[in-house]
């Protein structure tokens, strides 16, 4: 009889990520993933085969992750844009430090020269993307947005704004990357929000009921 798993593959691949976070892809092995979780490298070798094939679970996890991810932060919060800021921000959690951005940004090289990792990263940024579109439809539809709000374009520019304040934080390094990109997002926002934006976003507390069109 086969022995039961004590650990299922979505823990070991964040972990996975951990490690990453610390050391980047290129310093990334197998026992030391294997230390951050407890189990032999062995046990690696018998679920993902290689070093690569550790990688491109992880990659794949990443996809159903950011599905997953959507769900939960809809669930906690009543405002669609309150829980857009944390979807971003939660997305981007891991790289709390510029040290640990440079090393998931390593990773992201990786991505993009590799056509079997860029698939992946691909179905990642869609899923986001989905997600950011369907919070702000709710948004839309509540009457936050602006009527007529083109949201595949205001998606694409959110997108574009967090990759760029990552990269400029990781530069400049000045505050924490929460609230950069809590900033940025609400500033992307503004010309196209009706009422002012929850907590999430920075605004000022206490604000609430329509605003004028901006």
């Amino acid at each position: 009889m086969a022995r039961p798993r004590t650990i299922d593959d979505a823990a070991i691949l964040h972990a996975a990520a951990e490690v990453i976070g610390r050391v980047g892809p290129a310093g990334l092995t197998l026992a030391a993933v294997a230390r951050e979780v407890g189990v032999v490298p062995g046990t690696l070798v018998q679920r993902f085969g290689s070093k690569r094939g550790l990688l491109l679970a992880m990659a794949a996890q990443s996809a159903v992750d950011a599905e997953r991810l959507a769900s939960r932060v809809r669930e906690r919060h009543s405002s669609p844009l309150d829980a857009l800021a944390e979807l971003i921000v939660t997305s981007m959690a891991p790289m709390s430090t510029p040290e640990t951005y440079a090393n998931h940004l390593a990773a992201l090289c990786i991505d993009l020269t590799d056509a079997q990792f860029r698939e992946q990263a691909l179905l990642v940024h869609q899923a986001q993307g989905r997600a950011m579109v369907a919070l702000l439809a709710e948004a839309l539809d509540d009457g936050v947005l602006n009527p007529g709000t083109d949201l595949a374009a205001l998606t694409a520019s959110l997108q574009s704004v967090v990759a760029g304040t990552g990269l400029t934080w990781a530069l400049d390094r000045h505050g924490t990357l929460n609230q950069r990109l809590r900033h940025e997002v609400g500033r992307a926002l503004a010309p196209y929000v009706r009422i002012v934006p929850g907590p999430g976003l920075g605004s000022a507390s206490g604000s609430s009921g329509p605003e004028h069109t901006r």
